[in-house]
């Protein structure tokens, strides 16, 4: 319990220190806005994986009943208004992947078993290398 404790505090520490996503608006010379453009960032891929891992674990921690599961989906919803806010595609991306982690795992497994576990915590383990790795690389 304490491991994961840790593992959960360190993913959520790292996701909260996550670059800004591409959120500029550019004011042409006349005065009136322009549509934000989305930009893909260099660690999208890495933040897509990063969702699904996070839909996955919000599932498992669900089914084995952890009082703190909810703290999952507000980690996504952290996520994604820091880096999709005003961008509605990326947001949509970001969002399919969550529910893409979620329901692959609703389709395994119905129970929590020992197996699910494992599958959790393995999860956390790469979730947590994803986001201290894309806030190394990527972060200011």
């Amino acid at each position: 319990m304490i491991r994961f404790l840790a593992t959960r505090s360190y993913l959520l520490l790292a996701l909260a220190c996550l670059p800004p996503g591409a959120q500029a608006q550019d004011m042409p010379p006349s005065g009136t806005p322009t549509v934000a453009t989305e930009k893909p960032a260099p660690y999208d891929a890495r933040l897509l994986r990063l969702s699904e891992i996070l839909g996955s674990v919000h599932y498992l921690r669900t089914l084995c009943k952890d009082p703190a599961a909810d703290t999952w989906r507000r980690s996504m919803q952290d996520l994604l208004d820091k880096e999709a806010k005003g961008e509605a595609q990326r947001r949509a991306r970001m969002t399919a992947a969550f529910n893409r982690g979620y329901r692959t795992f609703a389709s395994v497994y119905t129970a929590c078993t020992p197996p699910a576990v494992v599958a959790d915590e393995r999860y956390r383990a790469e979730g947590a290398t994803l986001a201290s790795e894309i806030t190394a690389r990527f972060g200011n």
